[in-house]
């Protein structure tokens, strides 16, 4: 009759495997954690950003003056989306 003191490398050979697990499962874990840190502070600077852009978006709408205001509904009106939603249908006319 033996035991795991009397002979060699039987208790290192017979724990392996849960050692090995277990480096398996803490890489995993802190990976994860690492990937979770990442993704709220990814939607911490988006929260930021967001704002940010509505504000210089609608600074600049501010600063147009009335003629360029005015030059834009003009050609906006002349050259508009109807005639470019027109153009659009006479290609997807030809292609059929």
């Amino acid at each position: 009759m033996t035991d795991a003191v009397t002979q060699t490398n039987v208790k290192v050979v017979g724990e392996a495997p849960a050692m090995a697990t277990g480096s398996l499962y803490q890489a995993q874990s802190h990976s994860l954690s690492v990937l979770f840190e990442n993704a709220v502070q990814q939607q911490s600077q988006a929260a930021v950003q967001l704002p940010t852009s509505t504000n210089v978006g609608t600074m600049q709408l501010y600063t147009l003056g009335p003629a360029s205001a005015g030059a834009a509904a003009t050609e906006i009106g002349s050259n508009g989306v109807l005639s470019v939603l027109a153009d659009v249908l006479a290609l997807g006319k030809a292609l059929v």
